[in-house]
């Protein structure tokens, strides 16, 4: 019983934190809901013609930009050859998005040289190109923020030549053309590594958060051009998703109230269950977090059916032990046990299909088999592990005395076998030890 009342007080737990991030955290919601920007775009290639490689590459390199870039949930996918379609969720504005796909960081290393009387910078070959990664930090001299530079095998041995060669002279660092600052260099560097500091004003953080996402963005593989934009209005919107919410607290009360009504009080434990399910599925939503599209939803309301799929084959086995003339303790557990394999084993089939359907579909059947699957998941957890606990600390140390509560007649009862040298809290399946 002790155990049974920490994982009681372990649920209420869990519950508690799911309330927390469901009330604190916000709900992604797809393009179909919240309309966005959609792009097409088409590689340019210049000498050869263009390869599925070189559409991977670029499909990939623009889903890096913009996650890196803080757009998360970017639907980039392939249409036809040599294009892309990418969607962005709840950004309307078409410059925004543009900017987020097609800008581009070119970083320059410059020395001084004089042009007739007037003094200039000339490049020094050394650029982003051999850039390893940038890291946003501040001074520790005056509390600046500051860009780290991090170079790569190539562009350490560039910088390390160039500083021996300039020492006690000016190095300017110029970002997308335009001069960040010139340290005087004082001494050979040789570790692969330099810093913006964004002149005597310094960086804002904004600024300097926004040079660090665009260099580590990089330069795409092949050259691309955007020859259709267009802002998509929510298919969906706020009338749909309130007009979803009413189906389906009307499918989950007439789910609730046949469990209640066929399964009586173990029903009443399961539609507790489900709710708490519920709940724990929606935060696991929010905290990862989950875009929530309408197939998503519609993987979470499939979700819903499988989770009281479960407990219907646990109350048939314990209702079929009981008609067996097993005790209630021992019942409950058979009902469980072997109700287990049938559930895992279904539950596992649907896992598989929704891993093929993620690698292998496309975004929209992508959504709906990530929602189904976690559902699925934290299904098995409230059937196997919450309706178990309910059901135990309810009903597993006592006799059943009215067998109505089950569903079932008394009529339908055999004589239980009674063994007083065999603990009840030990016996399984009606085996004596």
């Amino acid at each position: 019983m002790k155990n049974k009342l920490i994982m009681f007080w372990a649920i209420v737990l869990i519950v508690i934190v799911s309330v927390v991030t469901i009330c604190t955290k916000p709900t992604k919601l797809g393009l179909d809901l919240v309309g966005g920007s959609r792009l097409v775009l088409e590689a340019q290639p210049t000498n050869a013609q263009v390869t599925p490689d070189m559409m991977s590459s670029l499909q990939f390199a623009i889903e890096n930009r913009v996650n890196k870039l803080g757009v998360s949930e970017t639907v980039v996918q392939r249409s036809g050859d040599k294009r892309l379609v990418v969607e962005i969720p709840d950004v309307s504005d078409l410059n925004q998005a543009k900017a987020y796909i097609g800008e581009t960081a070119e970083l320059d290393f410059r020395k001084p040289v004089m042009k007739g009387d007037e003094p200039d910078w000339e490049p020094t070959g050394l650029t982003g190109k051999q850039l390893n990664r940038a890291n946003l930090s501040t001074n520790s001299q005056n509390g600046q923020w500051v860009v780290d530079l991090e170079f790569d095998g190539e562009g350490t041995k560039m910088f390390a030549d160039l500083t021996k060669k300039m020492v006690g002279k000016p190095m300017a660092i110029f970002f997308n053309g335009e001069l960040q600052s010139a340290p005087v260099i004082r001494e050979p560097i040789t570790g692969g590594r330099a810093q913006i500091s964004g002149g005597e004003n310094g960086f804002a953080y904004d600024e300097a958060k926004q040079m660090v996402d665009l260099l580590n963005a990089g330069a795409l593989p092949v050259p691309a051009k955007i020859i259709e934009e267009n802002t998509v209005g929510p298919t969906l919107g706020a009338d749909s998703i309130a007009k979803s919410k009413v189906a389906g607290a009307i499918g989950l009360g007439f789910v609730m109230l046949f469990m209640a009504i066929y399964y009586r009080a173990p029903g009443l434990i399961a539609d507790i269950a489900l709710i708490i399910y519920g709940i724990i599925l929606f935060a696991l939503f929010k905290a990862i977090p989950v875009t929530l599209t309408l197939a998503g939803i519609a993987g979470f309301i499939l979700s819903v059916g499988m989770a009281v799929d479960a407990n219907i084959l646990i109350f048939e086995r314990t209702k079929e032990e009981l008609r067996a003339g097993r005790t209630l303790f021992t019942a409950i557990n058979s009902g469980f046990d072997r109700a287990f394999t049938s559930i895992f084993d279904s539950n596992m089939t649907t896992i598989i299909t929704c891993t093929i359907l993620y690698c292998l579909g496309t975004s929209i059947v992508k959504g709906f088999a990530l929602t189904l699957a976690i559902g699925v998941i934290v299904s098995m957890f409230s059937a196997i592990t919450i309706t178990k606990n309910f059901m135990h600390l309810c009903f597993g140390t006592g006799k059943l005395k009215n067998p109505a509560m089950f569903g079932l007649k008394e009529s339908e009862i055999n004589v239980e076998y009674q063994a007083v040298e065999t603990k009840r809290e030990k016996a399984k399946f009606g085996i004596l030890d």
